[in-house]
């Protein structure tokens, strides 16, 4: 997996509907974080359907209520989106060991524990995430500072930090 940075693509309509929904969900205290359309097949007269999977952050923790709300902003959009069919929304937090998929997810994480495995070394490097840009990420590891340029970056995770 090589990490990027999203872009606005204005020839890609998931990256359109991503970049349209984003402002909705940042006005209700949350970032978008990832959106997936899967578009499902007219069957008997009817017109197709598309079924929507969103991932929705707030800090501290997002709780049931917060995707609720995050459905209630979201679903007029994807009506207009897709008029006429039947939409299917499913919407969910990152859990506490997500695979994280892109680039601009990092900033999101800011101070939270994250696991990367890393390709010059063949091993994963644990740590508090401290920066995230578009080039690289740095984390406080047990042996200090750590700056990874995303293209050493193969896998990388949420990590729940223990304490003791």
């Amino acid at each position: 997996m090589k990490y990027t940075v999203r872009e606005n693509n204005a020839n890609d309509g998931d990256e359109q509907l991503f970049f349209s929904l984003e402002p909705l969900i940042r006005g209700i205290g949350m970032s978008l974080i990832e959106l997936n359309v899967f578009h499902m097949k007219a069957r008997g007269g009817k017109s197709g359907g598309a079924q929507v999977r969103v991932v929705v952050y707030k800090e501290g923790v997002t709780g049931v209520e917060d995707c609720t709300k995050a459905h209630r902003s979201i679903l007029p959009r994807l009506e207009l989106a897709f008029p006429g069919q039947d939409i299917y929304l499913e919407v969910s937090s990152p859990g506490i060991d997500r695979l994280i998929k892109d680039g601009s997810e990092f900033v999101h994480y800011i101070g939270k524990g994250i696991n990367c495995y890393r390709t010059d070394i063949s091993d994963w490097t644990a740590g508090i995430l401290l920066a995230a840009d578009d080039k690289m990420i740095k984390l406080m590891g047990e042996s200090g500072e750590i700056a990874l340029p995303y293209e050493i970056i193969a896998k990388a995770r949420l990590k729940k930090i223990e304490e003791g």
